[in-house]
């Protein structure tokens, strides 16, 4: 069987340099993916989990990313990634009791690149501390995680990750929930890099999306797909169905990130495997990176 790979970048690549004090520092960038998997326990037929499990790895494998949040994860597939993503932690609590119920917003760094500082979870509700807890139009629980990160490569610099799901039906959750992200996300930014990535079951221009992303917020998120891709096209659409190349404007999954980090690349992965794709959703991924200037003054 043949594997089709897109990957905007080598692994190893670079983002720059700067003479300092006689010796040159190298710039390491930041790749990030997000990857909705799919739920393990879903009767997918010729899709389930079982059958496509090893397609996950190898396709998050091929991006190497330094950080990645997945969206529908259960425990056990959550131990399966920990186990077969080698030099990773894992980071995610379920959503259903704070504990291992239910899906995870599981986050997963690269331990010879991050150093874990803190971290927390929130629940897009009313009471968002209590696990589980539901409110408006919400049809499930629905949370966000988050990890504070030292970058061991480019001077011990520290930045925020969250990776969130938003629900799939109530609208006014969907507005509820990023009023709270957005929230979480400027009490980091005040003092460090922040970014995002989700399934936000959300298109572009949808009120959760300008709560996030307008101009006329003060958070200063940039959509890292659309820097890198300023005009919109037929070819946007990120739930895919198993299908590889569905086309369409619906960009539901998202990588975002706060100005004080540059935008490198963002692609849309189509990865596949006789015409199917190792997810109901394609991942996505971006490359971000500290300004040289920054660094360098360390």
């Amino acid at each position: 069987m043949m594997f089709v790979f897109t990957s905007p970048v080598d692994a190893e690549e670079t983002v720059g340099s700067e003479k300092a004090a006689g010796s040159e520092k190298i710039v390491m960038p930041i790749r990030v993916m997000s990857f909705n998997i799919r739920y393990g326990s879903a009767r997918d037929k010729s899709n389930h989990w079982n059958l496509r499990k090893d397609f996950v790895v190898e396709t998050i494998q091929k991006f190497n990313p330094d950080l990645l949040g997945t969206q529908e994860t259960l425990d056990f597939q959550k131990d399966y990634l920990t186990e077969n993503l080698q030099g990773y932690e894992s980071f995610g609590v379920g959503r259903d009791d704070g504990g291992k119920k239910g899906e995870m917003m599981a986050i997963f760094y690269r331990t010879d690149r991050f150093e874990k500082v803190d971290g927390g979870h929130a629940w897009y509700s009313l009471t968002p501390n209590v696990p589980g807890s539901v409110s408006w139009d919400s049809s499930l629980p629905r949370m966000v995680s988050w990890v504070t990160l030292k970058d061991l490569k480019n001077g011990g610099k520290t930045l925020t990750f969250f990776n969130t799901h938003f629900d799939h039906k109530g609208e006014k959750a969907r507005v509820e929930s990023a009023r709270i992200l957005r929230q979480l996300v400027a009490k980091h930014a005040d003092t460090m890099p922040v970014v995002v990535t989700g399934d936000f079951n959300s298109a572009e221009a949808s009120d959760p999306y300008q709560a996030l992303f307008a101009r006329t917020t003060d958070l200063g998120l940039l959509d890292t797909y659309r820097m890198s891709h300023p005009q919109r096209e037929d070819n946007e659409q990120t739930s895919g169905g198993f299908e590889a190349n569905k086309s369409g404007h619906a960009r539901i999954d998202w990588i975002a990130c706060t100005k004080s980090l540059e935008v490198k690349s963002s692609n849309i992965d189509r990865t596949s495997r006789d015409g199917r794709t190792p997810s109901d959703h394609y991942p996505v991924n971006a490359v971000l990176a500290w300004p040289v200037q920054q660094v360098a003054a360390d």
